[in-house]
């Protein structure tokens, strides 16, 4: 019965989902309803709004990366099949329901032990411990260490998240809020080589973001000119016509100025929900200031999230190729070809600079080709179990936008026993903490 009420709510989506969460926090709080009732419709227009441009750039972009892989004759046999398909996928896991009071029950005593001052809301992308667990418990052979790892996972994204509130605040004017997508983990294994880069006076100019770049070269910075520039590479690329590839270059402008735009509307709905949790805290607890964990999609306006993403759909197919012939792995990233997934991170690390978003993402993209990789066996032996999609006799599928690659290998392995993976979980745990502290101290 439980089970199947949750099932609808969820089934309602994350623009649904999300609001009513948000109207009622908002409630809780001491907002007035009409202005609880506003600022919770406005978030769902805002997440409806960002998804449906979103779909608009995925679709744009990802027949551009097919054609591309059909010119090149490029031939991988595991199947990227996003993480759309690979959601339903972990829902349909016997124990998914346990995660939910897994995430909310850890949470809610972090909460009251002020272990964490994040108020994680982002129930709909609870699938994401799911799957961790799933891949987890196929890796070890045992059910209860997966939700070992996934409880470990809840603790590490609240923890990050609190570390990054600031950042992410200045990068999108947002107040209030941060972002507890499983994404954000791979700033832990990021950051090294970010201040690495700092050390080449090319890369140090913290303000070689897409506003200064606007003022650097003019017209071409502005983000319909980028994107039609960009855009139209891609696709000459692939081998468009000439009346293609001009389709796909006014598309992809038109997707990165409606982005900024769009963006704007998560400010309009999460500003007086923010202003509210912080009068109200400060009333309860004088020393308290509570944060809430939101998807990462209210990060989605910044232009230089996507201008780095299209430039990366070329050099993720060649990369592909290239581990495919080191015989390391056999992924073609279709689906997830727009790969957010490692330009978010980047982007928080860098501090939305450029350049520094470009080669990280370049230099890490290689850890999701090879952990999607290693998970084929599993993911398709869950598929297959579950019934939760068909696939053809003899096909592999994987997940290329793995999210938080590198943690998920090494708490699978490590919790396995096995050696490399032990090596790696205490390696990201050692630079989880020396992260945590360093952000701390910035903040």
């Amino acid at each position: 019965m439980f089970g199947n009420i949750l099932n609808y709510i969820l089934g309602l989506g994350a623009a649904i989902f999300l609001p009513i969460i948000m109207i009622i926090i908002g409630l809780i709080i001491k907002m007035k309803f009409k202005r609880a009732l506003i600022s919770g419709l406005t978030l769902g227009v805002a997440f409806t709004g960002m998804n449906v441009v979103l779909g608009f750039m995925f679709d744009t972009i990802s027949p551009v990366a097919s054609a591309f892989v059909e010119k090149t004759g490029i031939q991988l046999n595991i199947i990227d099949v996003g993480w759309s398909p690979m959601s339903a996928i972990a829902w349909a896991w016997p124990y998914a329901l346990f995660m939910f009071p897994l995430q909310i029950g850890i949470n809610l005593l972090m909460l009251f032990f002020k272990q964490t001052d994040i108020l994680n809301v982002d129930l709909w992308n609870v699938w994401g411990k799911i799957f961790t667990a799933t891949m987890v418990a196929a890796i070890t052979g045992n059910i209860m260490l997966g939700f070992v790892a996934a409880a470990i996972q809840v603790i590490v994204e609240l923890k990050i998240g609190e570390a990054t509130q600031k950042r992410t605040q200045e990068i999108t004017g947002i107040p209030g809020v941060t972002c507890t997508h499983y994404m954000t983990l791979q700033c832990v294994i990021m950051e090294p080589v970010n201040k690495l880069l700092d050390y080449i006076p090319l890369f140090k100019k913290e303000n070689a973001n897409a506003d200064k770049l606007k003022d650097k070269i003019g017209i071409f910075g502005e983000n319909s000119v980028m994107g039609f520039i960009i855009g139209g590479l891609i696709a000459i690329l692939a081998g468009y016509s000439v009346k293609d590839t001009l389709n796909v270059a006014i598309k992809v402008g038109t997707a990165l100025v409606l982005f900024p735009m769009v963006a704007k509307l998560f400010m309009q709905a999460l500003a007086p929900i923010a202003d509210a949790a912080s009068e109200f805290m400060k009333s309860k607890f004088k020393d308290r200031e509570i944060y809430i964990g939101l998807d990462w999609p209210f990060m989605a306006g910044q232009s230089e999230l996507w201008v780095v993403a299209i430039l990366l759909v070329p050099i993720e197919l060649l990369l592909a190729v290239v581990l495919s012939k080191m015989g390391i792995s056999n992924v073609l990233p279709l689906a997830g070809i727009v790969n957010v997934v490692v330009v978010v991170p980047a982007m928080i690390v860098s501090k939305k600079n450029l350049l520094k978003m470009l080669i990280l993402s370049i230099l890490y993209t290689p850890i999701y080709l090879l952990v999607s990789s290693s998970f084929a066996p599993y993911a398709t032996e869950l598929a297959k179990t579950t019934k939760a999609i068909e696939i053809p006799a003899g096909q592999m599928i994987t997940y290329f936008g793995v999210e938080a690659p590198f943690f998920r290998w090494a708490v699978a392995n490590g919790l396995a026993a096995k050696i490399p993976g032990i090596i790696a979980l205490v390696l990201f745990f050692g630079l989880f903490y020396i992260f945590v502290k360093n952000m701390k101290k910035e903040n």
